[in-house]
């Protein structure tokens, strides 16, 4: 199983950002996909699901009307675009599949909002 992130930049408040997870190793289009996000000094925080078949989504209250989770099972890949980005969004952003109880995670790409 390998997740990669990508998309990570440094963007002022205000601004968007689209990250991009490249899956493989699996049968993509069989699970569910999530984002998380892990800021300094916090725990690593639940930002977005989305169903096998990107039927269902859902957000934490923090990103709800800003963020948007998406995948396409043709490329297997799953994004997160990321609207009115706050101070407060800044932190690693992962990608995780959970396969027969096992967690699986990407190596992470940071999000930096900042003036």
């Amino acid at each position: 199983v390998q997740l990669v992130e990508s998309g990570g930049d440094l963007v002022q408040p205000g601004r968007s950002l689209r990250l991009s997870c490249a899956a493989s190793g699996f049968t993509f289009s069989n699970y569910q996909m999530l984002w998380y996000r892990q800021a300094p000094g916090k725990g690593r925080e639940l930002v977005a699901v989305i169903s096998s078949t990107g039927d269902y989504k859902n957000y934490a209250d923090s990103v709800k009307g800003r963020f948007t989770i998406s995948r396409n099972n043709v490329k297997n890949m799953v994004a997160l675009q990321m609207n009115s980005l706050k101070p407060e969004d800044t932190a690693v952003y992962y990608c995780n599949v959970r396969l027969d109880f096992v967690d699986y995670w990407g190596q992470g790409t940071q999000v930096t909002v900042s003036s």
